[in-house]
């Protein structure tokens, strides 16, 4: 551990140069031009956050430091046996900014597992809740009774310098994520297997320990998690959850109330929740039409449908991307290799094949490709996991590894409380109007 926060540290101290230097040449440097249409319809698209992490091209997709979805299956090391790179070694790529060698993603697994131990009274917290209560909001009170156990909380308490903020983060952040698997799990088999959850493996990586905790035992789905943990790691830092983790954490909340915050985020219906809708549209539609294998004509029907009742086809857009979200296709490669006849995989495809032609005659949509959330569910269905309310808790795990590695980034780089400036509509007619000078005075 102390080896990767050497080297954590001399990255950090590195880059924090470079940014004094770029803020002394060029700290007054206009970026751009904000428009009233900007503030008022959320900010979409304003360049005002800075994450070390990853970066969203609208026409390549995600990179996480630089490197593509592809890429990261190519380069980053895998499983024995496996195919799907690790999420650790993805980790370790946003935390370092190196593609790892096996011996130091290894490293980085024997850590996550020794850290790994959640407390009872955790458990005994979650178990208080109605079964009723929402798989995400189980977690979220999981992580926020685990929060007695922060470095953070404890030393900032104790008068920590601020040179060592950034050390308690990583000490916070790598507890959390090598903690939380353990809490998702024992949501699902809470909620949904009676209770009876399975203990860990501590021969497996993260994300196949997570898959055998959860009660899949086949190295399919074990590298299905893997391939699943990496895509939805990380999206740069404009989305809600990994926003909202930097904003919260700006205040110096400890990671695990920054990162429960996020997770918050993550669970509403535009975001996180986004891909239980998918599935949820698709099994209608399916009940709809009295056929599990619809054809093109069906669907394209069933889509006219359901945007004349003025709804949206869950899957299909993006804030950002204006083609199709690499990590759709790299989950479609996975479904060729291993389920190339399943009929709810299929469905997947021929959608594929018959939205983005629909949205692109209504002339409206800037971007009628799928995204990420058009094919997940229907490879966990494939492997029985049809609890599709749990889907968003596997996406909170898997953005703990870019949200987090963030959170280290921002303590390391002494990034301040944030903070922008709000205005009211009665201040934007005056400026408008020439009453004032500048808005918001």
């Amino acid at each position: 551990m102390e080896l990767l926060k050497q080297r954590f540290k001399a990255q950090a101290d590195k880059l924090g140069e470079e940014i004094k230097v770029i803020l002394k040449e060029h700290g007054d440097t206009v970026i751009g031009q904000t428009t009233l249409a900007q503030v008022y319809q959320g900010m979409r698209g304003m360049t005002a956050l800075i994450t070390e992490t990853s970066l969203l091209d609208s026409q390549e997709g995600i990179r996480f430091r630089r490197h593509s979805i592809d890429e990261l299956r190519e380069k980053l090391p895998k499983a024995k046996g496996g195919n799907e790179p690790l999420p650790e070694a993805l980790l370790y790529l946003m935390l370092i900014g190196e593609i790892p060698t096996e011996e130091e993603v290894e490293h980085l697994t024997s850590i996550i597992q020794r850290r790994s131990h959640v407390p009872i009274y955790v458990f005994d917290t979650m178990s208080a809740l109605p079964k009723e209560t929402h798989p995400m909001t189980m977690f979220v009170v999981g992580v926020m009774a685990l929060q007695g156990e922060s470095h953070f909380a404890r030393r900032y308490a104790n008068g920590m310098s601020k040179k060592d903020y950034w050390a308690a983060t990583f000490e916070d952040a790598l507890d959390l994520i090598a903690r939380i698997p353990h809490i998702a799990s024992y949501v699902y088999h809470r909620k949904y297997k009676h209770g009876k959850p399975v203990q860990p493996d501590g021969l497996l990586d993260w994300a196949g320990n997570f898959a055998h905790m959860l009660g899949y035992e086949g190295e399919e789905f074990k590298d299905l998690m893997r391939l699943y943990m990496v895509i939805h790691a990380d999206h740069e830092g404009g989305n809600v959850s990994a926003h909202t983790t930097h904003l919260v954490g700006s205040a110096l909340s400890d990671p695990y109330l920054s990162y429960a915050a996020g997770m918050n985020g993550l669970a509403g219906p535009l975001h996180g929740l986004a891909n239980q809708e998918v599935i949820k549209w698709i099994f209608e539609m399916q009940q709809y039409l009295k056929t599990e294998s619809p054809t093109n004509e069906q669907i394209a029907e069933y889509v006219k449908k359901t945007l004349a009742e003025g709804k949206v086809v869950p899957g299909y857009g993006h804030a950002v991307l204006r083609k199709t979200d690499p990590r759709f296709t790299a989950q479609m490669e996975f479904g060729k290799k291993y389920m190339p006849n399943d009929h709810l995989v299929n469905t997947v495809w021929r959608i594929y094949e018959t939205v983005p032609p629909i949205l692109e005659s209504l002339g409206k949509v800037k971007n009628p490709w799928p995204n990420v959330d058009a094919h997940s569910g229907a490879l966990l269905v494939h492997y029985g996991m049809v609890e599709y309310e749990y889907y968003t808790v596997l996406f909170a795990v898997s953005r703990a590894l870019g949200v987090l590695s963030s959170l280290c980034w921002d303590r390391a780089l002494g990034m301040p409380l944030e903070r922008p400036k709000s205005v009211t509509t009665a201040a934007v007619k005056r400026w408008l109007n020439k009453e004032v000078q500048n808005l918001g005075d």
